[in-house]
């Protein structure tokens, strides 16, 4: 959150428009080989609202996370499902598309969420976590299709990363370093899919 906010009081003070360019995740230059972007673009947000929405988000379903699997793997599943939905973002999307905000990253966190809460749905708790985050998600995808400018690719890649490294997890076992490798796995996936759509 620091890092992002950061980054957007450096953009209002002038150069917010050159940052976007410069770091944002341009297509044309993810294809021109500069595959980075799709992880520094997580860092950056067009606006007020844009950066309001993505931090509440991230607020809400970040700590309680942390909490349960630990920084590190915390820090690692953030980071892989950035990866993930710029990837998604990159092969899915228009060749002069550019897509900002960590939103990719946050829909992961939200993927591993539903994959908890639906392992826990047989007790009363979990059943309505479960059926809340699931109208949460619908209500997410349409204001995604809804929505111009609102990238659902990237939204997607982030949420299977998420879903994918919570499902991975749960049966491999609770430790943090398992964690930490899985995490990163997926994200070392993701830039290969983006290297691999270079090479189309």
């Amino acid at each position: 959150m620091a890092t992002s906010i950061a980054v957007f009081l450096i953009g209002r003070g002038g150069e917010g428009v050159e940052l976007l360019f410069r770091f944002g995740q341009s297509n044309a230059s993810v294809a021109a080989g500069e595959w980075w972007r799709i992880i520094t673009a997580s860092f950056l947000h067009v606006n007020v609202m844009h950066l309001a929405f993505n931090m509440w988000a991230l607020y809400i379903f970040g700590p309680p996370l942390e909490r349960q699997v630990g920084s590190g793997p915390f820090g690692a599943l953030y980071f892989a499902s950035a990866a993930a939905g710029g990837a998604a973002a990159y092969v899915l999307g228009g060749p002069q598309d550019l897509v900002v905000g960590a939103s990719g990253a946050i829909f992961g966190l939200f993927g591993a969420w539903v994959f908890a809460s639906y392992r826990r749905r047989h007790t009363v708790a979990g059943s309505a976590q479960f059926k809340n985050l699931i109208v949460l998600l619908v209500l997410n995808a349409l204001l995604a299709v809804a929505v111009p400018g609102i990238s659902w690719q990237g939204h997607a890649g982030g949420f299977v990363a998420g879903l994918a490294i919570a499902a991975i997890w749960s049966f491999a076992g609770s430790t943090a370093l398992g964690r930490i490798i899985t995490a990163l796995a997926v994200g070392a996936g993701a830039i290969a899919i983006v290297v691999t759509g270079v090479a189309w």
